[in-house]
């Protein structure tokens, strides 16, 4: 039980770290400035939509694809703790992760508001890279044990509805915080992150070892 607890928490706390919903206010606010509410209620939902929908997808597709690509669950580790680690390196630096949103998705969303909502606030700013790693790096962990499988889509769930909470009050949020409130909050998930990615890291070269010694 305490085990449990422990898996369901861990993935957690990653999951929304990596999802970051306070790093992507300054997106959403500018990206849906000039919205009347309605048209932000429904970009909202739709984003968020898609960042449940993708995640879960990858959780319960996860060791289908290791199968299919013939890749161990230790490799996918090694390769996501790492760019798990970048992306965090990015985040205590105070800066979005260019893995998440370019300059050039900014200008895109700009010139097509209907679509901003699936590209690029749902993909790649909220589910993004990192995001869909750790997700299938947890399922892959959890393998054929249902309890722990259901611990990572409850996981999503929760950070799909704390996402929707926090981008829902977004503008009052992101005057109250200010961009320095902001990019501190940012920093502490940064530093979680840079923690999960080398454990990540870790548990993929000892079970690379043990394999190669079995």
């Amino acid at each position: 039980m305490l085990n449990e607890l422990g898996f369901f928490l861990a993935v957690t706390v990653s999951v929304f770290a990596i999802v970051d919903p306070f790093g992507a206010l300054p997106f959403f606010v500018g990206l849906t400035d000039g919205f009347t509410e309605a048209d932000r209620a429904v970009v909202l939902r739709r984003a968020v939509i898609v960042l449940g929908a993708t995640l879960a997808l990858f959780a319960l597709a996860g060791r289908f694809l290791f199968a299919a690509f013939g890749f161990t669950l230790a490799a996918f580790e090694i390769a996501g703790g790492i760019l798990l680690f970048l992306v965090a390196y990015e985040m205590l630096q105070g800066q979005m992760a260019r893995a998440k949103m370019t300059p050039q998705d900014r200008e895109e969303a700009l010139a097509r508001r209907d679509e901003i909502s699936i590209v690029p606030l749902g993909i790649p700013l909220l589910a993004g890279p990192g995001a869909i790693s750790t997700v299938l790096i947890y399922a892959g962990t959890a393998g054929a044990d249902p309890v722990a499988l259901f611990a990572t889509l409850i996981a999503v769930a929760i950070t799909t509805g704390a996402t929707f909470v926090v981008l829902r009050f977004g503008h009052p949020i992101f005057r109250a915080m200010g961009r320095l409130g902001v990019m501190a909050l940012t920093r502490v998930m940064g530093l979680i992150l840079a923690a999960v990615g080398v454990q990540f890291v870790i548990n993929g070269v000892i079970a690379t070892i043990v394999m190669l010694h079995a």
